[in-house]
């Protein structure tokens, strides 16, 4: 006997505008609880592609759609279908056309679906020689020439989304190939006034220097870009001495030469630790770090630090900088990338 969820679901696929517009805005409602979440589970071999096909319907029927996906998308088991239907191509194929109403909500969604390695992979078109990294180029692109400084930022989730590819080995070394040079584009984004967008730089930053054993020297080619990223968040507000800025290269030092607003989220500060702690595990790192006064900047920053993990972290850097052997201890071993 058919169910009125059953029901409801098949309803979905009506050739009627009006019941399916009515059908698809239940279901969006039902996936805002978990309840409706289970329920509506039970049915995902027939619901998620109905929802799919809704996605190129128009915005009354297609914005309900994207909204029930990117809720079912954070069941684990469901995200898994959906990669496996290919919902990221479908997703980034709607994400670009001229009519689409809908590019928040697919954003979203990506960022949902990239949670999972399968996903990622997905994304990043592994299997596919020819096409490897056009989604991802393409979702750069679109992160870095969208404004973050107004309300209805379409593309600030896109951060999310590097963070996850970044934890990833596949995902980190192509954003850090040299001749793609999407990193160097992803950091001038740092600038950006949405903490969203920050925080998705400075993890993204943070994840690609676990490569810093094998692939420093192409991180460090944007080391114009890439020290005020990660030293002006730990610098602490108050305006350096000449001498101080003297000793620092001058995209640094006339930052730093200012009053400035400190970055108020404690969860950046330490990921931009990490990442400097991952850099000076290296030599060259270390070398590079001293060249443009690092260890000055983060002795300041430390003085007006109050967060206690980002002590920690402050802390772990000064623990490598000072040993003579140059090596870290055992202890002080990074772990992994994490999304």
């Amino acid at each position: 006997m058919v169910t009125e969820l059953e029901e409801l679901v098949e309803f979905l696929s009506s050739p009627s505008p009006p019941v399916k517009k009515a059908a698809v805005e239940i279901v969006s409602g039902l996936t805002g609880s978990e309840e409706g979440l289970q329920s509506l589970s039970k049915y995902s071999e027939i619901l998620l592609p109905s929802l799919s096909q809704l996605l190129n319907e128009s915005k009354e029927v297609s914005e309900p759609a994207a909204q029930a996906l990117v809720n079912l998308s954070q069941k684990c088991e469901l995200a898994k279908k959906m990669i496996q239907m290919g919902l990221i191509k479908v997703a980034m194929d709607m994400l670009y056309k001229p009519e689409s109403c809908i590019t928040r909500l697919l954003v979203m969604l990506l960022v949902n679906l990239t949670q999972l390695d399968d996903g990622v992979s997905s994304l990043l078109q592994i299997d596919d020689e020819k096409m490897h990294g056009l989604h991802i180029m393409k979702l750069v692109r679109s992160f870095c020439r969208s404004s973050g400084e107004t309300a209805d930022d379409q593309f600030e989730h896109v951060g999310s989304i590097l963070v996850n590819i970044s934890k990833t080995e596949d995902g980190r070394k192509l954003l850090l190939e040299p001749k793609r040079r999407l990193l160097k584009q992803i950091i001038r984004q740092f600038d950006s006034t949405n903490q969203l967008r920050k925080k998705g730089v400075a993890g993204t930053i943070r994840n690609c220097c676990f490569e810093a054993k094998n692939q420093l020297q192409n991180i460090l080619l944007i080391s114009e870009f890439l020290w005020p990223a990660l030293l002006l968040p730990v610098a602490g507000s108050k305006t350096y001495s000449e001498q101080d800025v003297a000793k620092m290269p001058p995209e640094l030092g006339s930052a730093l030469s200012i009053e400035r607003e400190p970055v108020t989220d404690p969860d950046i500060r330490v990921q931009t630790l990490e990442a400097i702690y991952l850099i000076i595990l290296e030599e060259a790192g270390r070398r590079a770090f001293w060249s443009v006064n690092g260890p000055r900047i983060l002795q300041l920053g430390y003085e007006y630090e109050e967060d206690p993990k980002a002590m920690r972290a402050y802390e772990q850097v000064g623990s490598l900088l000072v040993e003579e052997a140059g090596g870290p201890e055992e202890s002080l071993e990074p772990t992994k990338a994490e999304s």
